[in-house]
Order: structure tokens, then C-alpha cells, then sequence
């Protein structure tokens, strides 16, 4: 899962070698720390919190399908 979003993330940023995926274990989640570029920030998160939002529809329906629960988390 760590490495669909890094991927997911280089695909969308001007600067790839910036993009940092943590995997953090947190009560009953997995959690995804993206942290990007600040001039990337943008083109990660979308207009109005769109890309985001689908990258976190990607994250749950896979959870789901494994019995697990992933969040993700932008972090500036």
C-alpha cells in the first residue's frame, strides 16, 4: 500500500525525488504521512481536496477488501 501512494504521488509532482511515504501504525488504522514538496502541495491535495479525496477512496475500498482500515495524511 506504502508503495501505490508514493507512486500515486510521483506520478501527480513536478519534483518525484521530494515525495516521502511513512507507514505509521495508530490504534486500529494504518496511517500513510505523505509529505511532498511545498510547491507540490497543490497538485497532491486538488482543487478543492478532489485528488486527495480519490487517493483516499483508493485507500479504503483496497482496506476494505483486506479487513484493514488506511488513512491517509498530507502532511505540510
Amino acid at each position: 500500500m506504502k508503495e501505490l501512494v508514493e507512486f500515486i504521488a510521483t506520478s501527480l509532482v513536478d519534483s518525484p525525488d521530494d515525495v516521502r511515504v511513512d507507514e505509521v501504525e495508530r490504534d486500529d488504522a494504518t496511517v500513510f504521512e505523505l509529505r511532498v514538496a511545498s510547491e507540490d502541495l497543490g497538485k497532491v491535495i486538488g482543487r478543492q481536496g478532489m485528488t486527495a479525496r480519490a487517493v483516499r477512496t483508493l485507500l479504503s475500498a483496497v482496506g476494505s477488501r483486506r479487513g484493514r482500515r488506511y488513512r491517509l495524511d498530507i502532511v505540510d
